[in-house]
């Protein structure tokens, strides 16, 4: 690289970087794990499921309830008695109150209780499973979008470097034309191929400000939160599809969510058979009665015991409900065999498609690494031409704009190959955070 060129860089870069906080891909993880809503939302919901999950949620326990009961009464009253006497009274008062403690507990029910504890189970490992779901799609846009930010970066950066360069060529154009060694043309030329460059930095500009607000508002935190993203983008090139295939069999997260719906379902089935058994309750309690009555052979009784029994139901007939059910429940479990196998299918297919990407990013990036590296050597020797005039402007021109797109397409080129891993990892389930 000429001494001139790599004093621009110097002085444009080096500043800059020490003005303001680097933000490592590690770090915006971290800040997205502790702060971002749709991740916490699905803990909380996991909590939920947790809560869920317990034996009396589902009447493996008694249930213990106080009953108080009071009546009261003024009517008018007339008797008859055995013997022909009648008895009468207006306004005759009859008082009721009842209370005490009663105990219910579903001892037998076709064992639909333990099939639903066990599908309460199930229920929280989907949770479990979803919010790792919600953690693993949050990690795989930080990352999108903070390489993203680096590709910009660094085209921001070779932006930056040929608007140095046009300001120095029309330096130079404007030198020769007062000396008369170049026609006003060549000025004209100068200053609008600047303002063109000027013009595409601008915008490169907004658009890598708006990605950052992006990605803070993943992170959840301040969107006007400045910062600036590390250089370097590390893709390992050494992925093989056997190995990932291995690891999506064990770790791919919606495979596992089908096969936990599955699962669901078979207990879905087996708390619908368990209609076709009896229900067995125990019943006992402690109860409080007194009664008043103006009218009667006793004017006030009270009493207080121990009530206990037993109460068990069969169906019989309902109207062939159960069949229907059963059917039901058993073609909903067909179906979420099929979504199963369908998922894993899927899967497969997203990771071999996924894999012929990455293996022709990863190429790509290491032909663009050498691309650059050429234009750059170009760009160095017809600038030390162009400053002596044996080079002309639009020659000049082709090398500047042949080098920026070249540094453009090695940047998008290491951006997509390392898209094309996070993706990989991301269908096997096993992106490191």
């Amino acid at each position: 690289m000429s001494k001139f060129l790599f004093q621009i860089i110097v002085f444009l870069f080096v500043p800059k970087l020490m003005a303001q906080d680097i933000l490592t891909v590690d770090q915006a993880v971290q800040i997205a794990l502790k702060n971002n809503y749709d991740i916490r939302i699905a803990a909380n919901e996991l909590n939920v499921d947790k809560e869920n999950n317990s034996i009396g949620n589902v009447g493996m326990l008694p249930e213990v309830n106080a009953s108080l009961t009071k009546n009261n009464s003024i009517q008018n009253s007339k008797q008859t008695q055995s013997n022909g006497d009648v008895r009468e009274l207006d306004n005759a008062k009859n008082n009721r109150l009842e209370y005490g403690v009663n105990l219910g507990w579903t001892v037998f029910d076709g064992l639909r209780m333990f099939a639903r504890y066990d599908q309460l189970k199930e229920l929280e490992k989907q949770g479990d499973v979803q919010l790792k779901l919600m953690v693993l799609t949050k990690v795989s846009d930080v990352m999108t979008t903070y390489y993203d930010l680096v590709q910009q970066q660094q085209l921001i950066k070779a932006l930056d470097t040929t608007i140095v360069i046009s300001k120095q060529r029309l330096k130079t154009a404007e030198n020769r034309f007062l000396i008369g060694k170049a026609a006003k043309l060549e000025v004209l030329n100068a200053q609008v191929d600047l303002n063109t460059d000027s013009s595409t930095l601008l915008r490169q500009k907004e658009l890598y400000e708006t990605t950052k607000i992006r990605l803070n508002e993943i992170l959840a935190r301040d969107l006007m939160t400045n910062f600036q993203v590390a250089e370097d983008v590390i893709v390992d090139d050494k992925l093989q599809l056997a190995e990932l295939k291995s690891l999506a069999e064990k770790q791919n997260l919606q495979l596992q969510l089908a096969l936990i719906n599955k699962r669901v379902a078979e207990l879905d089935l087996k708390q619908t058979k368990a209609g076709r058994y009896p229900t067995v309750r125990l019943n006992t309690g402690y109860t409080f009665v007194e009664t008043e009555s103006s009218l009667g052979f006793t004017s006030a009784t009270s009493s207080r015991g121990l009530n206990y029994g037993v109460t068990a139901t069969m169906p019989i007939f309902n109207g062939f409900s159960q069949n229907r059910n059963e059917k039901i429940a058993k073609l909903q479990l067909e179906n979420f065999s099929l979504m199963a196998e369908q998922q894993k299918q899927t899967v497969n297919a997203q990771l071999a498609s996924a894999y012929q990407t990455y293996i022709t990013n990863v190429e790509l990036a290491k032909l663009e690494e050498s691309n650059e590296a050429i234009a750059r050597k170009n760009m160095e020797i017809t600038f030390d031409k162009f400053k002596i005039g044996t080079v002309p402007t639009i020659e000049f021109r082709n090398a500047q704009e042949n080098y920026i797109n070249a540094i453009a397409r090695n940047s998008s080129a290491k951006f997509q190959a390392k898209i094309s891993e996070i993706v990989l990892q991301q269908i096997a389930g096993n992106i490191k955070f």
